[in-house]
């Protein structure tokens, strides 16, 4: 299946509408993993998929068997992704910006596809999960290097369970884990966890404000791929709305904010057709 073909591009009196947003200005962009599903990655909330929590910090940090599967599924997870790519609509909102269209992006997601399609102003509320850190001591390390430890300490296990199923994380519903050794910080022999804000834990503080100053330029703000089920998300809606701010919503599926006063357009459709269009019609 070609993930990154969205089909022909949408027209219209929406697209009117979406393009009319830009009119006083340049809006900001909050995104959510309805962006990236036409890159290969599953969504939390998607039309059909079974109800999943992310993980919780506290499963992370205090449950074993817990973090030796997390490792075997990014393992997998690793393997079976490693094609992964931005797609149109993560390139549109990279032109976007650098048309002058956009204050920047904000995003939900964890996956680094918008700093890979060129996102320069770019607010990752939720961290990224390339980036590896020692929970004792800070030190930080690539995704990619750490998977290689798993490699050595574990041989041949990613191979044996290659055709393990992909989750919404991009890692894999691996089984058989037992036996697994987890990687550990070289410098320290302490616990190694990705760079991401798990569920129990807060969006730090100046990841926030970044994402705030984004909204704060914007002369609207425009919901690409997120059901606004997370509260950073509404966070931020609300800042909008404290603005006066017209908002619009491009997503697949029932949001959080569907029916509001503030919300001036809804578009309900995927977030590759949509934005490309948008970035076509706007110049960008």
């Amino acid at each position: 299946m070609d993930f990154d073909d969205p089909g022909p591009r949408p027209a219209g009196p929406q697209l009117d509408e979406l393009a009319d947003l830009f009119a006083d200005g340049p809006a900001a962009l909050l995104t959510g993993a309805g962006i990236s599903t036409d890159s290969g990655i599953p969504d939390y909330r998607g039309a059909g998929r079974p109800p999943r929590r992310p993980m919780s910090i506290d499963q992370f940090t205090r449950d074993e068997p817990y973090r030796r599967r997390f490792w075997a599924g990014a393992r997998v997870g690793a393997l079976r992704t490693a094609d992964v790519e931005p797609n149109e609509g993560h390139r549109a909102a990279a032109g976007l910006e650098a048309a002058g269209r956009l204050t920047g992006v904000v995003t939900q997601n964890v996956d680094g596809l918008h700093g890979r399609a060129g996102s320069i102003e770019l607010a990752e509320l939720h961290g990224n999960g390339s980036v590896i850190r020692c929970v004792e001591t800070d030190h930080r390390f690539s995704r990619s290097e750490v998977l290689d430890w798993f490699d050595v300490a574990n041989p041949g296990f990613a191979e044996r369970h290659a055709d393990a199923e992909i989750t919404p994380d991009g890692d894999a519903a691996v089984t058989g884990t037992e036996g697994v050794r987890v990687p550990v910080c070289p410098a320290c022999g302490g616990m190694l966890r990705p760079d991401v804000v798990y569920f129990g834990e807060h969006v730090p503080s100046g990841v926030f404000a970044h994402a705030e100053r984004i909204v704060g330029a914007a002369a609207a703000l425009l919901v690409a791929g997120s059901s606004l089920a997370v509260n950073t998300g509404i966070r931020l809606v609300h800042r909008a709305e404290q603005r006066g701010i017209p908002i619009a919503v491009i997503n697949r599926g029932a949001t959080a904010i569907d029916g509001r006063p503030s919300v001036r357009v809804r578009v309900e459709g995927g977030t590759s057709e949509w934005l490309g269009a948008l970035g076509a019609r706007l110049g960008a």
